[in-house]
């Protein structure tokens, strides 16, 4: 199954209309997301803090018809040794569905083309 195969299946099981829908609506709908579920104490969109920027993450796995499945339980779980020594923490009270969502976006973005996803990512919304 092809990444864009792969995005429909997540789209389609999680109900989360992030491709193909409104970019503006559903970048802030993802970020809005990642904040809730703490994904940004230690990921940036395009700069690696604690963990890999998620630009890099998308780079690294594009065209990997398998990442999605595998990154899901990487971020479920947890480990360490992927992206250095600093181990990513176990994510076991986030909803397996809201990983899903999350994986499926951040492997959608590309480094040149989200610079304004990672600006909207600075500051959680106040509203």
């Amino acid at each position: 199954m092809g990444m864009r195969s792969m995005m429909a299946v997540v789209v389609f099981c999680t109900g989360t209309a992030f491709a193909g829908g409104d970019p503006v609506a559903d970048r802030e709908e993802m970020i809005e997301l990642a904040w809730k579920r703490g994904c940004f104490n230690c990921h940036e969109i395009d700069k690696t803090i604690r963990g890999p920027a998620w630009v890099d993450v998308a780079e690294r796995y594009r065209g990997d018809d398998e990442a999605l499945e595998r990154l899901v339980v990487k971020v479920r779980n947890g480990g360490v040794g992927n992206w250095g020594d600093d181990p990513m923490t176990a994510n076991r009270r986030v909803p397996e569905e809201d990983i899903r969502t999350l994986v499926g976006w951040l492997l959608s973005l590309e480094k040149e083309s989200d610079k304004e996803v990672a600006k909207d990512a600075e500051e959680p919304r106040k509203d």
